[in-house]
């Protein structure tokens, strides 16, 4: 069976699903491929910065989940047991100012209500791409396997929004220019009951020595834990039993000893995530381009990876539409220069969040204690200096808003709002 659209989208995750509705909303033919039915996932991103909130705004989906959401008023840092850095996002001078919490499933199931309400889009679920359609060197639509059998989606842009361990980065030669990166930690997640006395508006990162952890409010009133080990360190960590793992977490935050030692009664009430961060040189080839964690892999600190997904969809969106409205003799090369503009667009974004979480990382691992001392001593000082808070975590939470002297204002105009 063959099926023809405008744009393959490979990958039902928020930055697909996002682009999907984005090229609707502009009039444009999608097929989009969900290899997971139902969209489950476990431990999967659900912190939104204030920049995504933006952008669902810009989507029309923000009022579709917002009763759905979390709000998160602060971010703190204690090292050593002392609280060294507590950010209040609403000091920050920019129209969203607050990240929320969102179950990911409530998001990709409100994406894919707006976008099934504009028409346009085909989605095949469970599908998943196993090659590309090729045709005078340039891709030309997917090969996908589904349950009445292999389909062929032809298509004049095939984009690949499946993830971390993308299959179109793979066929379309583009994981060639991939530097992958191991960080020095891994995290193992886990969920636990709320504590009564804790602020259910804060994220949450303890630090002891050389190891710390993160505790988020999820939507469901759990707390949700990233416990940092060791790279590799899974093994060791499991043959001390749960017993070391209880203790690993009481160490970081005492108070929770007990709800650990009540819920945690086996390995399977975790789940391990293995960090890394994926640099990928050229993000597009002829017919075929990479968002989201295809494209540039992030690690969960800050929680940058669904933002930047959805960052990418949007900007991709209408450089995309502008593309496929020229004439067929000039679409290729259209195409081509839209996805160099689209790179060239987000690539300083993401190199700033990148090497925001790279110094993060290291700053959490040092353990001398001259070392931990001087860490202490830099959180104090971004702690006493709001405006270095703001230069510091701008990139990260508010990249697509412009501060405003009165504290207010609607934020830059950016492709999100070309989009409304």
């Amino acid at each position: 069976m063959t099926m023809t659209t405008e744009v393959c989208v490979v990958g039902g995750g928020p930055g697909g699903r996002a682009l999907a509705l984005a090229l609707v909303r502009l009039g444009h033919e999608v097929v989009l491929l969900e290899q997971r039915s139902g969209g489950a996932r476990a431990f999967r991103g659900e912190s939104v910065s204030p920049d995504g909130v933006r952008i669902l705004a810009g989507l029309d989906v923000l009022d579709r989940v917002r009763d759905d959401t979390h709000e998160v008023h602060r971010l703190e840092i204690s090292d050593g047991g002392a609280r060294v850095l507590d950010v209040r996002f609403e000091t920050f001078p920019y129209a969203y100012r607050h990240p929320v919490e969102l179950a990911q499933p409530v998001l990709l199931a409100a994406l894919a209500e707006a976008t099934a309400g504009h028409g346009g889009c085909t989605v095949l679920e469970p599908a998943s791409a196993v090659g590309l359609l090729r045709d005078g060197g340039a891709v030309r639509g997917v090969r996908a396997k589904t349950p009445e059998g292999t389909m062929e989606i032809r298509a004049e842009v095939t984009v690949g929004a499946d993830g971390r361990y993308s299959a179109v980065r793979r066929f379309s030669g583009l994981d060639h220019t991939a530097r992958r990166t191991p960080l020095e930690r891994d995290v193992v997640w886990l969920k636990l009951p709320f504590p009564d006395a804790w602020d259910r508006r804060a994220y949450r990162v303890r630090i002891s020595s050389g190891r710390h952890g993160l505790f988020l409010p999820s939507t469901d009133g759990t707390l949700r834990v990233g416990l940092n080990i060791p790279k590799g360190g899974l093994r060791e960590l499991r043959a001390g039993g749960l017993e070391q793992l209880h203790a690993r977490l009481a160490e970081l935050a005492p108070e929770l000893r007990h709800e650990a030692a009540d819920t945690i009664r086996s390995w399977s009430d975790t789940h391990l995530l293995d960090i890394f961060t994926t640099d990928v040189r050229r993000w597009s080839a002829p017919g075929v381009v990479l968002i989201g964690d295809a494209a540039h892999t992030l690690s969960p600190i800050l929680g940058q990876g669904v933002n930047h997904a959805l960052a990418d969809a949007v900007a991709l969106a209408p450089l995309l539409a502008s593309a496929l409205e020229a004439p067929r003799s000039a679409r290729a090369a259209a195409l081509g220069t839209a996805v160099a503009a689209f790179q060239q667009e987000r690539e300083a974004p993401v190199r700033r969040s990148r090497g925001l979480q790279l110094r993060q990382e290291r700053m959490f691992s040092l353990s001398a204690p001259p070392a931990a001392a001087l860490r202490r001593t830099v959180y104090r000082a971004l702690n006493a200096s709001p405006a270095l808070q703001r230069r510091v975590l701008a990139p990260a939470y508010f990249p697509g808003q412009q501060a405003r002297a009165d504290g207010g204002g609607t934020g830059t105009k950016t492709s999100t709002e070309q989009l409304t």
